[in-house]
């Protein structure tokens, strides 16, 4: 049972792995127009820069309240019996 609930998460660990590296596929330009990996294999790749875009990501607040740290709240706590 144990060595059948290791797999199950090894197997979603990959798959999730997998997919976080497909949303970043490098794009490509050629003279300042856009151009796929097929068509620079096809023509060439003279004239052809990894166009790099700036990260567009900005956290929302709900976003920054939960990547911030706590505010931890300590109480008053009395030890034992108080009459």
């Amino acid at each position: 049972m144990n060595k059948k609930t290791l797999s199950i998460a090894a197997a979603i660990l990959m798959i999730a792995g997998g997919t976080a590296v497909a949303a970043e596929l490098p794009t490509y330009e050629a003279n300042g127009f856009p151009v796929s990996p097929l068509q620079v294999r096809v023509l060439g790749a003279a004239h052809v820069e990894q166009h790099v875009s700036a990260p567009t990501a900005v956290a929302s607040a709900h976003q920054a309240k939960v990547l911030s740290p706590r505010k931890v709240k300590t109480a008053d706590v009395t030890t034992g019996a108080a009459r």
